[in-house]
């Protein structure tokens, strides 16, 4: 297993333990080697990762560290640092009782790479519902880790959750909201600010010096002109327009139904997109296995699978690892990001 360039280990987080983020975590470890993975530990009650490791029958020694800097000590021993909150093995059956170790995992993680023992953050799915059931008030994950982000450093952090992989990048500019809410949520300002995190951060951490942006249409056909609905002329319009006048290199607004086939994807960078499906949906479908979560616009790094927790799978060995294996290698290279120019993805 190769280490995360020169620096610290990545931090994975356990996810909920009724899911496949144990089980893709173990897969990935065990094919550590021969795809030359980014080192990374797992926050996770060892002993529950122990027992997920048997019922797979993947002959894993798990290791218990004191902290990130041990994971290196030994690595044919999948190095965890444990959790004060205890996770119950139950595959396929969420129980409200885990919550406090998710929660827990996230927080420390965040924590350790704020702090420099962790270069970057890959999390694994969580199920919302059995956090909320047990308390849990956030929308999701992304938000969640940009309340927290804000809380420990004290600087606000708008979340952008961009989904990258083989052959498209797409933003959705508004995210876990119901979409009847979308047109009232979707503001000029939300989409300026969007944008320029993403062109910020496809520079920064991803070496793209002028990144090409393609915004959607609203409406279907891009609001005909506003025949279909006015907010493509009225609020997309014109953002699109300021950021022209600011440099950023961007198209739109462009009809959703036609920008994401091979030639119109080949004229952008990334898409950003006005809803969370118009995004997920075409990135999704052209590469569900390859497709990486990134979070921008936090202070830290943050990857992660595409998927959802899959628990009707989990702990039957057919929950295949690719998407998180994608998201251990995009985040060292993110994390590496000082060779200047490295292309991350074909897209982006």
């Amino acid at each position: 297993m190769s280490s995360s360039p020169e620096g610290p280990p990545l931090a994975v987080t356990a996810g909920e333990p009724s899911g496949v983020g144990i089980d893709i975590t173990l897969a990935a470890f065990a094919k550590r080697e021969s795809l030359g993975l980014p080192e990374f530990f797992l926050l996770a009650d060892p002993e529950m990762v122990a027992r997920r490791a048997e019922r797979l029958g993947l002959d894993i020694a798990i290791r218990t560290i004191g902290a990130p800097s041990e994971t290196s000590s030994d690595r044919e021993s999948l190095a965890v640092l444990p959790l004060v909150n205890p996770h119950g093995e139950a595959p396929g059956r969420p129980d409200p009782a885990n919550a406090a170790g998710t929660i827990e995992a996230i927080d420390r993680a965040t924590r350790l790479v704020l702090e420099g023992a962790a270069s970057a953050l890959v999390t694994n799915p969580i199920d919302k519902k059995a956090l909320y059931d047990a308390g849990f008030r956030h929308p999701g994950h992304t938000e969640y880790l940009a309340e927290l982000c804000t809380a420990l450093t004290g600087h606000p952090s708008q979340p952008v959750m961009l989904l990258t992989g083989p052959e498209l990048s797409c933003v959705p500019v508004t995210i876990h909201i119901p979409l009847v809410e979308v047109p009232r949520a979707l503001t000029q300002e939300l989409i300026l600010s969007t944008a320029r995190i993403v062109a910020r951060d496809l520079a920064e951490r991803f070496g793209l010096s002028r990144p090409r942006l393609a915004v959607s249409g609203l409406n279907p056909h891009a609001g005909e002109k506003g025949a279909i609905g006015q907010e493509d002329e009225t609020v997309i319009r014109p953002a699109i327009e300021i950021l022209r006048t600011e440099g950023f290199d961007v198209s739109g607004p462009l009809p959703g139904d036609t920008m994401f086939h091979p030639e119109a994807r080949s004229r952008y960078d990334v898409a950003l997109c006005m809803y969370h499906d118009q995004a997920l949906i075409p990135a999704k479908t052209l590469a569900f296995d390859e497709t990486v979560n990134v979070t921008l616009g936090l202070p830290i790094i943050r990857t992660s699978p595409d998927h959802g927790t899959a628990a009707d799978l989990a702990g039957t060995g057919a929950a295949r690892p690719n998407s998180f294996i994608a998201a251990l290698r995009l985040a060292g290279r993110m994390a590496s990001i000082g060779a200047v120019g490295a292309d991350i993805a074909p897209t982006v």
